[in-house]
């Protein structure tokens, strides 16, 4: 493989930068464009050395430090270094540059991590969990990748895979040797195996709702009509002023979206526009985001103006959130209580919380409801064990119903090598996890996702 550079930290101003190398070639690519202060050394691995970048012309670019991975001993099993610069894009750009005009060439996307995988140091599943490491945005939703860059879901799919591939050994002895009339005990062998395989898949695919809200967080709509105190719960929520409140309806004209930690768990919570009929047609298409962002949310936080009557627009709400799951917020309480019609009206059988946005009263009362809802207590404890990737969910779930199709065709009596063929697609689709059985687009897709440097 050709030798491969990138700036590994983030653009913008910071006290230390890092150009980042790997391939055969890095060292001597290094070597033109590197003049230690101490005796030039042949390279160690994990050691550090102290020196100047200079160009052609020997002029200094950089003072810098200069950390040595020596092959297998690295991220990408392959040589390594890194230069440790000054932060700042000027800098950090010049000594790319000088990196590629010596003989290296600029990575692309993840392919340090992609090289890792190729190279046996980690498997797929391990690789994509290092760009959830880097995104998570809770202390949870980080322990979860972490554990998942350790290996823990790779040993979980390798304890499935070594049974069924013992099951497809059983079954090749009985096809080869049918005159030991081992098939009948090769069936039942078979039929509680595979329930056992069955097992275990089911607890990794409904590990996957606590998963997706730890990665995805609770997405919450905020809604109701124009100045019934959307904007002004956001701020509360967040405290800070976040969102632009003002007497006049119809300020918001799109929606805001910020996250919120809820014990561990990503509150996303998105403040849309007032829904009522109205003539401005951008703020038509603001209540059009609304109603979408109510079908999508996972939950629905409906704010009412307690302070006046309810009306026709209210009622349009009331009928919009009856089937979703939804707290009731009635707002304005420092200003007057709602009266027995408004209670009455909002009597839908959800949850009521009375509050005042503006003096943030009843703001804990709202989490420590979201809280119970979605038990979040308990997705924390479960944490660890949760799938997150969608990917690995589906997958999860076709090996469930070939495994499935397996029991059944036992049941039936059908010959055992068409046992074996539904086996081998169990086999196959928990491959496309780990990456024993993945084709090349699917690679190519999940390290697109990566940052340059990575």
């Amino acid at each position: 493989m050709s030798t491969i550079a990138a700036i590994s930290t983030a653009p913008g101003m910071g006290g230390i930068g890092i150009v980042r190398m790997s391939g055969k070639d890095c060292f001597s690519v290094l070597e033109k464009i590197f003049a230690p202060k101490s005796k030039k050394i042949a390279p160690k691995g994990y050691t550090m050395q102290y020196g100047n970048i200079v160009d052609s012309n020997k002029n200094i670019i950089d003072e810098v430090i200069v950390s040595y991975f020596v092959e297998p001993k690295s991220y990408t099993t392959e040589n390594m270094c890194e230069i440790n610069s000054h932060g700042g894009n000027v800098v950090l750009k010049q000594i790319l540059e000088l990196v590629i005009k010596n003989g290296a060439k600029l990575a692309e996307p993840g392919e340090f991590t992609k090289r890792a995988f190729l190279n046996g140091r980690i498997d797929l599943s391990q690789a994509e969990a290092v760009i959830d490491v880097i995104n998570a945005k809770t202390e949870i939703e980080a322990g979860t990748a972490e554990k998942q860059l350790e290996g823990y879901l790779s040993e979980k799919i390798k304890e499935i895979r070594d049974i069924g591939i013992s099951l497809m050994s059983d079954i090749e002895a009985s096809i080869d040797y049918p005159e030991y009339d081992v098939e009948e005990v090769t069936r039942e062998k078979l039929e509680k195996e595979l329930g056992l395989i069955k097992e275990k898949l089911e607890q990794l695919e409904n590990s996957f709702e606590s998963g997706k809200l730890i990665k995805e967080g609770i997405k919450t709509a905020i809604i109701g009509k124009p100045n019934a105190g959307k904007s002004s719960l956001l701020n509360a929520m967040l405290r800070e002023d976040r969102a632009i409140v003002t007497e006049y309806a119809g300020t918001t004209r799109d929606t805001i979206e910020e996250y919120i930690n809820l014990n561990g768990i990503p509150l996303k919570i998105i403040d849309t526009a007032g829904i009522r009929e109205t003539d401005n047609e951008v703020e038509k298409i603001g209540i059009e985001k609304s109603r979408k962002a109510v079908k999508e949310a996972d939950l629905i936080i409906a704010i009412f103006d307690g302070s006046k009557p309810l009306d026709n627009e209210d009622d349009e709400i009331i009928n919009l959130i009856k089937d979703k799951t939804v707290i009731i917020v009635i707002n304005k309480e420092d200003i007057s209580k709602p009266n027995k019609d408004v209670l009455d009206r909002l009597n839908i059988g959800k949850t009521i919380i009375n509050i005042s946005a503006l003096k943030k009263e009843g703001i804990n009362e709202i989490y420590e409801e979201i809280a119970k809802m979605f038990e979040t207590d308990k997705i924390t404890n479960d944490s660890a064990f949760a799938i997150t990737n969608l990917r690995h969910k589906n997958a999860i779930v076709n090996a469930k119903e070939n495994v499935c199709k397996a029991i059944q065709t036992i049941n039936d009596k059908m010959p055992i090598d068409v046992i074996a063929i539904q086996i081998k697609d169990v086999l196959e689709s928990l491959g496309t996890i780990t990456g024993e059985s993945v084709t090349e687009d699917i690679i190519k897709d999940i390290f697109a996702k990566f940052c340059l440097g990575k």
